[in-house]
């Protein structure tokens, strides 16, 4: 579990001895004993018995910090000029007074952590943000049927289900909206619309900008360049920012519905992007190619 220190950062280490310690070398000493990179730790004060040092990152986890007196104790000795006697404690009035726990305590500690941390994934992955997507939409020329047709649908499944602004066709706008509902802490993220070949159509590629690896499996394949298509088919987008899953249907209410499912059914079995993108897409092209042989 990750800890925030707050600006709780400073370590005051006594009572020890120095006697021409070197104080960089103790401040890596420290960094070493709790995980952390050599320019993470100084020291900011050496008083008659007090060392005192500021860790200069702003989270922690639990298992770099619980319970590591012994060990930050023993790097500090090794130090040359560092004299550590068998009081010499290590206090912060933070969460790095942890460092100081018991064995013991230490492991109900981390015993609460685990349970918050599953408690918290578990929050996070039942929050889920959608977004329809078009200039069509923004305008008010088309009715947005898939946000309030998915609304109702998550939350029949335990949701909780927040209503995003329309985006605009523009990769950095489309882009812009992923981090931010990534850095708010949504699990799952949805939107409809913005896949198809015409070059005003960004999801795909707004997706690619937040996901170098997300997966883009084609729906419908064209010749590109004929007619209006700028591009060589309609893909749908499956891909993973952060905690976030990341889920670019189409825009069609025919198609959205007919996704559902199988996005539902593959989050209740924790599919993988490559998997979930696959079914996804599968099923969508069943769509065309039942039209297709309707027409033959």
């Amino acid at each position: 579990m990750e800890y925030r220190l707050l600006e709780k950062t400073e370590l005051y280490i006594r009572p020890l001895h120095l006697t021409g310690a070197d104080l960089g070398a103790c401040a890596e000493a420290v960094a070493f004993a709790l995980e952390l990179r050599p320019q993470d730790v100084v020291v900011t004060d050496a008083i008659e018995d007090h060392l005192i040092l500021d860790v200069l990152v702003p989270t922690v986890q639990a298992t770099q910090i619980i319970a590591k007196r012994k060990t930050l104790l023993n790097a500090l000795a090794a130090v040359l000029g560092v004299h550590i006697t068998d009081e010499t404690e290590v206090h912060s009035d933070g969460i790095l007074g942890l460092i100081s726990l018991d064995e013991d305590s230490a492991q109900e500690v981390m015993e609460r952590s685990r349970t918050m941390q599953s408690q918290i994934a578990e929050a996070v992955r039942r929050r889920v943000m959608v977004f329809a997507t078009g200039q069509e939409v923004l305008a008010g020329q088309v009715r947005d049927t898939n946000t309030p047709f998915l609304t109702e649908s998550l939350r029949s499944e335990g949701y909780r289900v927040m209503n995003g602004q329309v985006l605009r066709d523009c990769v950095e706008s489309i882009a812009g909206a992923f981090r931010q509902t990534a850095e708010e802490g949504y699990g799952l993220l949805i939107t409809t619309g913005g896949v198809g070949a015409e070059n005003k159509d960004q999801t795909i590629e707004a997706l690619a900008r937040v996901d170098t690896r997300a997966e883009r499996p084609y729906i419908l394949k064209f010749q590109k360049g004929q007619g209006r298509h700028d591009k060589d088919g309609v893909r749908i987008g499956v891909g993973v920012l952060n905690q976030t899953l990341i889920v670019c249907l189409p825009g069609p209410h025919d198609e959205v519905r007919l996704a559902w499912p199988v996005l539902k059914d593959g989050i209740r079995a924790n599919l993988d992007k490559k998997n979930l993108a696959r079914n996804l897409a599968e099923v969508l092209r069943h769509k065309f190619i039942a039209q297709h042989a309707g027409q033959l």
